[in-house]
């Protein structure tokens, strides 16, 4: 069989890396669920007109299918089924089927893999794992909760500094600043003005108020304007005195402005007290998705910022919505995938060893094997993770097996039933008599450990 090819996109981590990975998710998780959030997971596919019904890109949808199709069957995209390239649209889908069983403000934590049909690139995968927590009110929902969930998000990323992860700056705005500003100099089609400063840090300036001009019917005075509101950031209180002597200046008067001004000081001073220099306003984030209808986020990597955001979000009022009633919410989704291929690619973390035995049991004879193996259940019934060496081979031999596999601890049963066991740190080459019923190692060498590198 000639050697396969990898499949481009499609990440596969190697025994460290898939350690790496699973702690990362253990620490998301655990955050998580300290802050109330549910866990749940969906289907993989929805039906392909559900996908779309956004406007996305029916080209970055991978679309499920059976091999041999049914005869006759004619080609249906309401009948045809996509897998997920989020999981926004999937769980606005859960909320709207079990409604009647869920208790609201119902709090959800989504962990899983994703399928989007993109050009693969650095950070950018066609399967991917996703973390996503939101909150999703009955027909309204609190402000208190645009606050609340970038805290959490910024809580749960700063809790894997010590492993390495650079720190995050979570950049906010909220739409209704960016919409009453944009009204109030008179420009009315606000979803191609947002889509325009989205572009922003890909294309420059100079490029937006092309686009602004050319896409959003914006005079060159008001395409300016825009560009300096984009300009705007800070993590203090000043960024809102600066929206509103700009607001002045260009005669944009408009209570969607006020509301939204009021939303964000509140995010900035609650961000001040808990995050200090975590959270910092950023009126250039714009979210091009329209179901945004109030705050909106993005998180950088400190020093990493050409990765782009590893999470990002918003509030929505009318995503998951069945003509009778509606859910808002508000959530975030950081990019699982995205973090760890930088922590495995630029050797920001390392792992203690790849394997989980801490113990290899020796095996003197192929006939006594049964004694090593009573050895490693005894072992293992206190919550040591041990393994039984493949073959009865030379000590030297099991050792230097051990030595490869990052296993600090070889075990040797007595030669018999009168003399003691002994186990041999083989790092400092110690070995002293030990009792399989009470001995442990250290908990630094219990289980494998992800470590600054």
């Amino acid at each position: 069989m000639a050697r396969p090819t990898p499949l481009s996109g499609f990440p596969e981590w190697l025994p460290e890396g898939r350690l790496v990975e699973q702690h990362v998710l253990d620490v998301l998780r655990r955050t998580f669920e300290l802050h109330g959030f549910v866990g749940i997971e969906t289907r993989a596919v929805e039906p392909l007109d559900q996908l779309l019904r956004k406007g996305e890109t029916s080209k970055e949808v991978y679309v499920l299918g059976r091999l041999q199709a049914e005869a006759g069957a004619a080609p249906d995209r309401a009948g045809t089924l996509g897998l997920h390239f989020d999981l926004t649209v999937p769980f606005a889908r859960y909320v709207l089927e079990n409604a009647g069983h869920l208790a609201f403000p119902f709090r959800r934590y989504q962990i899983q893999k994703a399928w989007r049909g993109e050009r693969p690139q650095d950070g950018r995968f066609r399967e991917f794992v996703q973390a996503d927590i939101d909150v999703v009110g009955a027909g309204t929902l609190p402000y208190h909760y645009e606050v609340e969930l970038p805290l959490v998000m910024a809580e749960a990323l700063g809790a894997l500094r010590d492993i390495g992860v650079p720190p995050v700056r979570v950049l906010v705005n909220n739409r209704k600043v960016a919409e009453g500003f944009y009204r109030g100099i008179g420009l009315t089609d606000v979803d191609a003005v947002l889509r325009s400063i989205d572009k922003l840090d890909k294309i420059g300036a100079d490029a937006v108020a092309g686009l602004l001009v050319a896409e959003a019917g914006a005079s060159d005075v008001q395409a300016r304007a825009c560009l300096e509101l984009a300009a705007i950031s800070g993590s203090d209180e000043s960024v809102i005195d600066h929206v509103r002597t700009l607001a002045v200046d260009h005669g944009a008067a408009h209570e969607l402005l006020d509301e939204g001004l009021e939303e964000l000081g509140a995010l900035i001073r609650a961000a001040a007290l808990r995050a200090p220099g975590v959270v910092v306003a950023d009126l250039k984030i714009a979210r091009g998705l329209d179901y945004y209808t109030g705050s909106v986020y993005e998180t950088v990597l400190v020093g990493h910022e050409q990765l782009g955001s590893i999470c990002s979000g918003g509030r929505y009022d009318t995503l998951a919505s069945d003509g009778a009633n509606t859910y808002p919410g508000v959530g975030l989704s950081i990019g699982v995938s995205r973090l760890v291929s930088r922590l495995i690619s630029r050797g920001l973390v390392t792992t203690t060893r790849s394997v989980p035995s801490a113990v290899l049991v020796a095996v003197s004879n192929e006939d006594d094997r049964g004694r090593s193996d009573a050895v490693a259940a005894a072992l293992r019934s206190r919550g040591i993770p041990v393994e039984v060496a493949p073959s009865a081979a030379k000590f030297g031999k099991q050792i230097r097996h051990a030595d490869r596999r990052g296993i600090p601890f070889v075990w040797f049963v007595g030669e018999d039933e009168q003399a003691a066991d002994q186990v041999k740190d083989i790092r400092s080459g110690e070995q002293v008599e030990a009792d399989a019923g009470t001995w442990t190692p250290d908990d630094s060498d219990l289980w494998p450990r992800v470590v600054p590198a």
